[in-house]
């Protein structure tokens, strides 16, 4: 009985600490966070497989809401229901939460838009927020196993929302797409049957 106690523990602190540290080194939003939580969630922990984590990823940037939280709410309602998810969830929100306090309590406006050293610290990261958003696409794009037939949807939306389109008609695109291709291949299939 001990040992499920300590395992369970154990389970709510690696939950709780591997969101914690992906909400605490990434900067960027959830498009920078993309890749360490695959790194976390797929290779380290193998809490979710590859293509688990490919469908959450679009179920959550889908939902309402932080597309990173989305995610720890899903992974921790999967390995510990209700209690899993409020860990993730807290491990994803409190880095941010922490900074923001330190920030509005130690600086103002002011301080931050006249210091050289913040200037430079936030230079010095633009570049690095690319690179991590750019990063789990290109790994995304890869896991997906995208043909040559379909690859021109990611590339045509991107420049539509660069033009000005709104990205909520892609999903509601997306989604009629999705249920009417999977509508038409399970009339084939029954009537292959």
């Amino acid at each position: 009985m001990a040992d499920n106690r300590k395992a369970g523990t154990c389970i709510y602190w690696q939950l709780f600490w591997s969101f914690f540290k992906i909400g605490a080194f990434t900067f960027g939003g959830g498009w920078a966070m993309i890749s360490l939580i695959e790194r976390e969630m797929v290779d380290k922990y193998k809490w979710i497989k590859r293509d688990e984590f490919l469908d959450l990823l679009s179920l959550s940037q889908s939902l309402p809401g932080v597309m990173a939280v989305n995610i720890a709410v899903s992974v921790g309602d999967k390995l510990r229901g209700l209690r899993g998810c409020v860990v993730a969830a807290a491990g994803t929100i409190l880095p941010s939460f922490l900074i923001i306090l330190a920030i509005a309590v130690y600086l103002t406006p002011d301080t931050i838009n006249n210091n050289r050293v913040v200037n430079a610290v936030f230079t010095g990261i633009r570049p690095c927020v690319v690179a991590l958003i750019i990063a789990p696409v290109i790994t995304s794009a890869r896991s997906a196993n995208m043909g040559w037939r379909t690859v021109w949807i990611p590339i045509a939306v991107a420049v539509s929302i660069a033009v000005g389109l709104s990205p909520i008609l892609f999903i509601v695109i997306g989604g009629f797409a999705g249920w009417w291709w999977l509508a038409r291949h399970e009339s084939k299939r029954r009537l292959n049957n």
